[in-house]
């Protein structure tokens, strides 16, 4: 479990594909899996085999780590189903480790299961913050309500406004500085988790039957 409040910025070192690890299926376009090793001196400190760590709010798993890097293999689901899949060397990921039991919870409750992907729409700049647009799934459009909880690569924010198709967030200097929103552009995808709260109420109300529209399976 994390919080949503990243820890460090860290970089795509290599991008190493593995080839077609499973088949391809209806809702993955091939079956292609990679490993990644990604530097991250904060996160890595103290690190093991079998950590996870979130690395732009997917969970992932340490499978080998020193001098302040580590690896991690990401199957094709994961691939196909975030925005990992378009990272390549040199490319800024955010990171996070899990919450310590009895920690501090500064964000929201984030799982690193991704629900889906949204793309920058567009920044307005202001004197002291900036408001970014994101692009929102239809499937995902109910869970997102203003002043609600979002997780946009990792990132806990608070929803400023929510439409049928987008949202926006209202970044503060310090996540410009220390995020890959701040460096963000548009037409950039982004992987999105929604409040995970939302989604057992919803089960719950529905008295445990399927809801609404199919939202993409989470992945880690």
């Amino acid at each position: 479990m994390f919080t949503g409040i990243v820890e460090e910025l860290g970089e795509i070192t290599a991008v190493e594909h593995l080839g077609d690890a499973a088949p391809a299926t209806a809702a993955r376009t091939s079956g292609r899996a990679a490993r990644f090793t990604v530097r991250g001196p904060v996160v890595t400190e103290g690190a093991k085999h079998g950590d996870s760590i979130a690395v732009n709010g997917v969970c992932l798993t340490v499978v080998e780590f020193g001098d302040g890097a580590f690896t991690a293999d990401v199957m094709a689901e994961t691939l196909d189903r975030s925005s990992l899949g378009a990272l390549t060397p040199g490319s800024r990921v955010n990171l996070e480790r899990p919450m310590a039991l009895g920690g501090r919870l500064g964000g929201h409750l984030v799982q690193g299961h991704v629900d889906g992907t949204g793309t920058v729409l567009d920044r307005t700049p202001a004197e002291h913050w900036e408001i970014v647009r994101i692009s929102l799934p239809a499937a995902l459009s109910r869970y997102v309500v203003e002043k609600g909880s979002i997780t946009v690569d990792g990132i806990s924010l608070t929803v400023v406004e929510a439409a049928a198709d987008w949202f926006s967030v209202s970044l503060i200097p310090t996540t410009l500085a220390l995020t890959t929103l701040g460096i963000k552009q548009a037409g950039d995808p982004v992987n999105l988790e929604v409040d995970v709260i939302a989604k057992y109420v919803e089960r719950m109300m529905a008295g445990g039957e399927p809801v609404g529209t199919p939202h993409p399976e989470a992945v880690k």
